[in-house]
């Protein structure tokens, strides 16, 4: 077993204590030494890109660390990564140096306190994405809570105090309501287990429990979440956070931050709570659309070009609701990669904002025009990111809007999927428009003002922020392949568990319903009541879907081998990718929809 993620989580975590080695005038010193840090964590990053067989839950082998820590409680040092969260943890510990480095000339004032909040805030991403023992998840998700809010009401703009605290309330009401459920779902499983608690990620998804329970947990939870995505109508604080925020702050926050949200609602609204976000897919769907056309609206009329970029967010991010809700693995996979993409896009996008107001201390849109004829290079590294931004071909932005509308268009959890899929279309359109629209009034026609004549282009330290970003947007761009072979099993694995509780909970309704929670163990005593349906099913000797007999046996329909459980009812085959298989292992599949198994 590698100590690799305890590693990554524990020196951002303590490095800050070197700060104080130097004395308080020695701020570039300082500052060499927390990208140093971060470089290292970065590099000590990249080694969980070595191959590793996964595990029987879908995680890398070689990476998975489970050791107890409270064991009166249940709760354990539980750790592990997987396709879903490996890029989100390359993308933190990669942006986290940049951000610093950019802010060398910004911040030189109580520097320390600056980058000790920076990398404790590493600390908590990274264990917020990794975590997989609940509490533990809990503890980092309201650990980056606190350096973000000192780094807004701090360092911010003439509003920050009142934009701290609006970003610190809105997520404390989303964490207490989490908490709550986290505490109730962790009590039914001791309830069932003889008193015996756990916080554990893979023990609590087995606890099975009323739908209108569930549905109120997957409530709790996605409420926690969409507050931090955000989604609509949730959204307002973020604007403010952004516009106050130091320009390294913005960085962090768009890219990082805004995708625990998103990242949370994978793993853990739709992990412990398949049925209910099941059900819930088309409501979820549909205000993610929403989030889309109003977030591209309010960005179009804004004047002020960091607002617009925060409204961008808005819109941009729910694409990857969309593709979640969908529930079909294509979408996922495109939400995955989306979440990676926003963060390089947008991330550049808010450093170019930063490079510029600490050269004309203003981002009012009309105070600008002409650059590109003065900073050239400033002008180029703009188009490239605002290519991606609107999703051009061949950039990173158009592989993962592609996958979400493809896999939401042929979702068959969206009964409404096709008119979802075209009102998030007109959000693409619109995209386009604001963001060509901002780069038109910024470089071309005259220089109107005289302050913008002789602006310096990027310098060195500056060009270094961005190469990386640069060479990412035209890598996936060009390269998807790579990255989304990296996260298809994790995908399927986790699509799989979820159809086979779809399945599950709709016969155990039909058979009389649910009327508390039940263990795995109790759920087998239901086992005859459903043995008919599950058998014309074709689950192997009429076992239920995720009923602790193991997987189910893959069913063949029409050549096309679906791993992981059986045919789905309405809507939840969407959830499971079909795999080709040979002519001659399909021959014995029977007719489409017969569930015979091979």
């Amino acid at each position: 077993m590698s100590h690799l993620l305890t590693l990554l989580i524990a020196l951002p975590l303590v490095a800050p204590l070197g700060l104080w080695c130097f004395p308080r005038r020695l701020v570039r010193a300082q500052q060499v030494y927390a990208v140093v840090v971060s470089a290292l964590v970065f590099g000590l990053s990249l080694l969980l890109l070595r191959q590793s067989p996964l595990d029987a839950d879908g995680f890398l082998a070689r990476f998975r660390e489970q050791l107890p820590w409270i064991p009166a409680w249940g709760i354990s040092w539980s750790v592990g990564v997987d396709g879903i969260s490996l890029f989100l943890v390359l993308l933190t510990t990669l942006l986290t140096p940049v951000a610093i480095l950019s802010s060398f000339r910004a911040v030189e004032e109580r520097a320390r306190e600056y980058l000790a909040s920076f990398l404790v805030l590493e600390a908590a991403m990274l264990g917020t994405f990794v975590a997989l023992d609940l509490f533990l998840f809990f503890l980092f998700w309201e650990l980056m809570l606190v350096p973000m809010f000192v780094i807004i009401g701090v360092w911010g703009g003439p509003r920050r105090v009142y934009a701290a605290v609006k970003f610190f309330l809105f997520t404390m009401v989303g964490s207490a309501v989490m908490l709550v459920a986290l505490l109730y779902l962790a009590w039914q499983y001791a309830r069932l287990h003889g008193g015996q608690w756990t916080f554990d990620y893979f023990a609590l998804r087995d606890v099975m429990l009323p739908y209108g329970t569930e549905l109120l947990l997957f409530a709790a939870f996605t409420l926690a979440f969409a507050i931090k995505v955000p989604m609509w109508p949730l959204h307002t604080w973020l604007p403010d956070a952004h516009v106050e925020a130091p320009t390294a702050g913005s960085v962090i926050l768009a890219a990082v931050l805004l995708k625990m949200g998103t990242y949370g609602f994978l793993r853990f609204s739709m992990g412990l709570f398949p049925y209910a976000a099941f059900r819930a897919g088309p409501t979820v769907a549909a205000l993610a659309v929403v989030g889309i056309l109003i977030g591209a609206l309010m960005a179009w009329k804004q004047s002020d070009v960091k607002r617009l970029v925060a409204y961008s967010s808005v819109s941009h991010l729910g694409f990857v609701m969309l593709g979640l809700a969908a529930g079909d693995p294509r979408a996922i996979a495109g939400s995955v990669l989306q979440m990676v993409n926003h963060g390089i896009s947008t991330g550049a996008l808010f450093l170019l904002v930063g490079v510029i107001y600490e050269r004309r201390h203003t981002r009012r849109l009309e105070e600008f025009g002409g650059l590109a004829s003065v900073m050239p290079v400033y002008a180029a590294v703009f188009l490239v990111v605002t290519l991606s931004s609107i999703g051009v071909p061949g950039t990173n932005g158009f592989v993962g809007e592609f996958l979400v509308l493809f896999g939401a268009f042929h979702a068959e959890a969206l009964p409404l999927g096709h008119w979802l899929v075209a009102a998030a279309a007109v959000g693409i359109v619109l995209g386009a428009v604001y963001m060509l629209g901002l780069y038109l009034r910024m470089f071309f026609g005259p220089v109107r003002k005289p302050e913008n004549e002789k602006l310096a282009d990027l310098g060195a330290r500056e060009v270094w922020c961005f190469v990386p970003l640069v060479l990412l947007v035209f890598a996936i761009g060009l390269l998807p392949g790579w990255f989304t072979k990296r996260m298809e099993d994790s995908i399927r694995q986790h699509c799989a568990y979820a159809t086979a509780r779809v399945l599950e909970m709709d016969e155990i309704r039909q058979a009389g319903g649910l009327d508390e929670a039940q263990s795995r163990e109790e759920r087998s005593g239901r086992v005859a009541a459903i043995q008919g349906a599950a058998a014309r099913m074709g689950l192997a000797g009429g076992e239920p879907a995720g009923g602790g007999g193991g997987p189910p046996a893959p069913v063949v329909e029409g050549g096309l081998r679906i791993e992981g459980a059986a045919a789905a009812p309405a809507g939840a085959a969407g959830m499971l990718e079909p795999r080709p298989v040979e002519a001659g292992a399909a021959a014995g599949g029977g007719d489409s929809g017969s569930g015979g198994a091979p």
